[in-house]
């Protein structure tokens, strides 16, 4: 996997948190930077270590795609010294974080996710049709696909006990993939997810960012 490393201002050796901010499909690890992602960090005083991955969608939604992202990404980056792993996703990279998350190789203080891939439009259509995540989960064979194992999980009670504690979600009202995110959102504390009006477009997301950043950190000089 390609990254960009955008480095804190701390000396080296000073514990500093981690941010890998991962994109979706036909995106790169360079557009974080041109739409202003790790400007904002820094308006907002999150002094940490940015790693922005590109990598291809499919790699997203293979089996092995937690592994790939601790033993290429995260796993170096750990041994470097950092305090804490942060995630932030878009699209399909929020299907990528989430299904970091759920692998627990490594403890995950926060993950960011902007119009996060949950499923195909088929599946979701089925949950949706069933009522809410849990409704659904409980038909869920134990042969499922990956898009079908992560939904299980977040209907699970490992995600409502522990793991959505640490989930913001931000996504645009008229995004093509709303029916998902409402389905997620209603598992989440209300405090942790902001919509605008848009769809699934940089300048919704680049909205957002700034929303989530916010929520998960303060404002400017709170991280201190």
């Amino acid at each position: 996997m390609k990254t960009l490393h955008y480095s804190s201002s701390m000396a080296p050796g000073t514990p500093r948190e981690l941010l890998v901010l991962l994109p979706g499909a036909g995106m790169t690890a360079d557009d974080f930077a041109a739409h202003g992602f790790v400007a904002a960090l820094r308006r907002r005083a999150w002094d940490c270590d940015v790693l922005a991955v590109e990598t291809g969608v499919e790699t997203y939604l293979d089996d092995d795609i937690a592994a790939r992202l601790h033993d290429e990404v995260i796993a170096p980056a750990l041994e470097t010294g950092v305090a804490g792993v942060w995630l932030a996703g878009i699209s399909v990279g929020g299907f990528g974080a989430l299904s970091y998350v759920r692998a627990g190789h490594a403890p995950v203080a926060g993950v960011l996710l902007l119009a996060p891939f949950l499923g195909s439009g088929g599946l979701i259509a089925k949950v949706a049709s069933a009522g809410s995540l849990h409704s659904w989960s409980l038909g869920c064979s134990d042969g499922a696909t990956s898009q079908q194992r992560l939904l299980a999980w977040l209907a699970s009670d490992e995600f409502t006990v522990s793991a959505k504690r640490r989930v913001y979600l931000g996504f645009g009202e008229q995004d093509r993939f709303a029916v998902a995110h409402r389905l997620l959102a209603e598992l989440l504390p209300a405090a942790r997810v902001r919509t605008v009006q848009g769809g699934h477009d940089w300048p919704t997301w680049e909205v957002l960012w700034d929303e989530l950043l916010a929520t998960a950190i303060g404002e400017p000089g709170d991280r201190h």
